[in-house]
């Protein structure tokens, strides 16, 4: 299976190639530069976070004011609620996310963690539906929110459906970016990883993307057994070891990927 029919194909068109427009790029660009650590930056900030000019990053930001995604007050710039119709558009095309969140609920309830689906996008997984537990909560993650693949558990459920191939080729273009001390940061260590999630058919992980969190995500497949997304459930490492992620909601996880198979149509 390639990575392709993990839920989202990779665009293939080369923006040397003529037929992309940079502008639309460079406005996403800008558009995907605000989150939860970002949520209000001028001018000087959108052009540092998203590599462009300050002249193109005023562009692209003054368009989007003028079309009512972006609001200014003179000097700091932020979203404008109107930017969720993009997301919506995708939520309203697909039955995904309405299929999968009343079981995330469920999950959560049942054992306490915040629990989420992925699907990939690109080179990143992407939180299609999450449910949170009102004991903890991780204040930077919701629906919308992009994960590395190399040091999540989502997204070593995700890489162990890449050939081989395709998993040097995202090795080799990935900058294995160190978010904790325990974060995984050698291509051999993420290889290594993504094998034992093949082989056992789970993933777990324990602060490679956040300090004191420990997750564990099984595979979502269709009725075809191709993997549409993946399911995680995460607890403070505090209140679940390795051992009870694996006895207590590694069952519940997968139980919940067994019942919602038989709803998701190839």
């Amino acid at each position: 299976m390639t990575p392709a029919s993990v839920v989202v194909a990779k665009p293939s068109l080369d923006e040397r190639s003529g037929e992309t427009i940079q502008a639309l790029t460079r406005g996403l660009q800008v558009i995907r530069a605000f989150d939860a650590r970002h949520q209000r930056m001028t001018l000087t900030e959108v052009a540092a976070q998203t590599n462009l000019t300050r002249a193109t990053a005023r562009r692209c930001l003054l368009t989007l004011h003028h079309l009512g995604y972006v609001a200014w007050d003179g000097k700091f710039f932020t979203l404008t609620p109107k930017i969720l119709t993009l997301g919506y558009a995708y939520l309203s095309s697909t039955s995904l996310p309405m299929i999968v969140q009343p079981a995330l609920v469920h999950l959560s309830e049942q054992s306490g963690a915040s629990c989420s689906a992925c699907i990939l996008d690109g080179d990143e997984a992407v939180i299609v539906a999450r449910a949170s537990a009102q004991r903890f909560n991780s204040t930077d993650l919701g629906v919308g929110s992009r994960l590395p693949l190399y040091c999540t558990s989502l997204g070593h459920i995700l890489l162990a459906e890449f050939p081989s191939d395709e998993l040097e080729r995202y090795l080799q273009m990935t900058v294995l970016m160190p978010h904790t001390p325990r974060t995984l940061t050698h291509p051999d260590d993420v290889r290594a990883a993504v094998d034992r999630t093949r082989a056992a058919g789970y993933a777990l992980n324990a602060e490679g993307l956040e300090s004191g969190l420990r997750s564990i995500s099984v595979p979502l497949r269709n009725t075809s057994g191709q993997v549409v997304a993946a399911l995680s459930a995460t607890l403070p490492v505090g209140h679940g070891s390795e051992n009870d992620l694996q006895g207590q909601l590694l069952p519940l996880l997968r139980g919940q990927a067994t019942l919602l198979q038989q709803m998701l149509s190839a």
